[in-house]
């Protein structure tokens, strides 16, 4: 018995140091890929061969695809939610009458007719050349290997594939509502991401993505009068022509050309993505560390000048990302029309762009930011939406301000928080932890992901200060660029940069819905001095900024630490006098203090005069001395 304990011990030992020590890694694909495609039916044919590295120090006896085009059927996955949901994608639904007059919903995938669905058909698939049992559900592909593929060893897989690009719905297919005759997005069989949580094979549900890192080789074969944009390099641009020519170059094709072939590489990228029309325009500008910025739009006179007024502003916009979080690694990024709104892949957006000015630029600031937070910054965006839409969101509310120079906004994340309080008011809100795909509605997985997935980086300047966040996002991106970070990984950066204790944050903020509300309890008079008394009246802690006006036209500022932080945020109005009070324990649910005056010098006193704390009821944080 002993021993069996004393074994039982060891084992507890083990498994404990090997989960603190093992070292990071990450799987690599090498993707070389043919595809043609037939412009009048709308389908394709290709080849691919991945060349797969498996770094875990695990042994894989199976592997996963993700085939997204076969969400676009009748009562697949995708088709059932847009029926469960309350508040489907208006995208993705038609608004019909019944018999009795009243108006439903009804999913437009449920109506696509045979030569109108998107699907991907996979043969020959080999692995070293020996063929490999696989079964298909959905938009999932698992794959039984030939043989194991073991820890530090590589392996080739080979197959072939047919596919239809669906009747635009969401993000990829075909005649899009804006007349973009191809966006190719989720359009070839990718291989699933495995890591040190497992795989990671989510059904396609229309939600966002993980991907391996590595390198794609493309081609591309269609009619010649297309012009496309991508991802990746094109290595023949002076035969291609369409725009990537090099100045000066005249390209003439022979008269019997009927297609092209167009060849991309893209390095170590996660996805790749590509859009086609005959009616592109496609622009280059030069942008910050000689980045060639191209711009596929629609020769449309009414957006045309729009589309030229946005590209000098994004310019500016790469710039300002640039030195506030690193310089984007690569050499290009495309701007391009097509989809359903706004998405990011790698070195490239597919984009509206029939709006107004302000319609383009935003949605171009806030999918170039993406460039940084998920395609650099490669978290799961499925497990942790808020990790790449709320930082992106974060920074592109800061570029848009920085554009407005001297009409720049003291805090520009006033809207966000409305929106998040909101949500905690309507009683929909669920915790940041719930997977991107299993929110019970629309509208609260986007304020979360998008606009409490800001806060969460707005709120830090006022828990730590702004300049430990500048630093944080610098040294964020350096540590993790083109990995996996995990939302640990954000918090030990910011406390490694401050210096504070983090965690608290993380949990109470990402992995609850507990809220923030502080409130002045009590003002008194104590012997020629004042009193006041505040209280903890929602879960979740933080430190305290508190401001008092005085009647003379004076103002003091007070500061109350949080004990479980055990830090002192640096003085974020130096010019102004700040008191560093005795720090408060979270389980106490009242503190008190005492001003040096008179409660009749006092005209206000504030709790968060800059408006960066998310507390959900701002009616009891100011006491006005009547």
């Amino acid at each position: 018995m002993r021993k069996i304990i004393l074994l039982s011990f060891l084992s507890l030992g083990l498994n404990s140091a090997f989960a603190q020590s093992a070292p990071y890694w990450q799987q690599h694909v090498d993707y070389k890929m043919e595809v043609s495609m037939d412009v009048k039916n709308y389908q394709y044919k290709g080849k691919q061969e991945l060349v797969y590295t498996n770094n875990s120090p695990d042994t894989l006896k199976k592997v996963f695809y993700h085939l997204f085009s076969n969400a676009f059927q009748p009562g697949s996955e995708m088709d059932a939610r847009l029926h469960s949901i309350k508040d489907p994608d208006g995208r993705m639904v038609n608004k019909v009458k019944g018999a009795d007059g009243k108006e439903t919903k009804q999913s437009r995938i449920e109506t696509l007719k045979p030569n109108e669905i998107g699907f991907l058909k996979i043969t020959n698939f080999k692995q070293d050349g020996v063929t490999a049992q696989t079964r298909i559900s959905g938009t999932i592909m698992e794959v039984t290997l030939a043989k194991p593929i073991l820890p530090n060893t590589k392996t080739t897989f080979t197959l072939d594939f047919d596919g239809q690009v669906p009747v635009q719905i969401r993000r990829s297919g075909r005649n899009s509502s804006e007349g973009v005759e191809f966006s190719m997005t989720q359009w070839y069989p990718k291989l699933a991401e495995f890591d040190f949580e497992g795989w990671h094979a989510d059904p396609y549900i229309a939600r966002e993505f993980h991907g391996v890192w590595g390198n794609f080789d493309v081609k591309i074969t269609m009619d010649k009068d297309y012009t496309i944009g991508a991802s990746g390099y094109l290595q023949d641009k002076n035969t291609i022509g369409h725009g990537y020519e090099d100045a000066g170059v005249t390209v003439v094709y022979p008269k019997k050309t009927k297609t092209l072939t167009w060849h991309f590489i893209a390095p170590m990228v996660h996805d790749f993505a590509w859009a086609a029309d005959k009616d592109y325009t496609h622009d280059i500008v030069k942008g910050p560390n000689d980045v060639d910025l191209h711009f596929f739009y629609k020769n449309d006179p009414k957006t045309t000048a729009n589309w030229k007024q946005v590209e000098p502003l994004m310019v500016k916009v790469m710039d300002y990302y640039n030195h506030r979080v690193g310089n984007y690694p690569y050499k290009q990024y495309s701007f391009i029309q097509g989809g359903d709104g706004g998405m990011e892949y790698a070195m490239c957006t597919l984009m509206m762009g029939s709006g107004t000015v302000e319609g383009i630029l935003g949605t171009a600031t806030h999918e170039l930011g993406h460039s940084w937070f998920q395609h650099v910054l490669a978290s799961n965006e499925s497990k942790h939406p808020w990790m790449d839409e709320g930082f992106t969101t974060y920074i592109e509310d800061s570029a848009l301000n920085e554009l407005k120079g001297d009409k720049k906004e003291v805090n520009p994340f006033v809207g966000n928080y409305k929106a998040y309080y909101s949500l905690v008011n309507s009683g929909k809100e669920q915790p940041q932890t719930t997977h991107g795909d299993r929110y019970d509605e629309n509208r609260p997985y986007s304020i979360s992901s998008y606009i409490k997935g800001s806060i969460f980086l707005s709120q830090l300047e006022y828990v730590i200060g702004k300049d430990n966040v500048d630093a944080t996002l610098k040294r964020y991106f350096n540590d993790f660029k083109f990995k996996h970070p995990t939302p640990n990984d954000i918090k030990r950066t910011a406390e490694r940069v401050s210096g504070a204790e983090l965690d608290w944050y993380l949990i109470d903020w990402a992995e609850t819905t507990n809220t923030i509300d502080y409130g002045i309890k009590d003002v008194i008079d104590n012997a020629g001095k004042t009193t006041v008394t505040l209280e903890r009246i929602g879960r979740m802690p933080m430190p305290i900024d508190l401001r008092v006006d005085y009647t003379d036209g004076t103002s003091e500022n007070f500061y109350i630490p949080l004990r479980m932080m055990n830090f002192i945020k640096p003085n974020p109005n130096p010019n102004q006098k700040r008191t560093v009070l005795e720090d408060w324990a979270w389980a106490q649910s009242n503190y008190s203090f005492t001003i040096d005056k008179n409660k009749t010098a006092i005209k206000k006193i504030t709790i968060d005069p800059s408006g960066l704390m998310a507390d959900v009821k701002a009616a009891n944080n100011v006491f006005e001395v009547k």
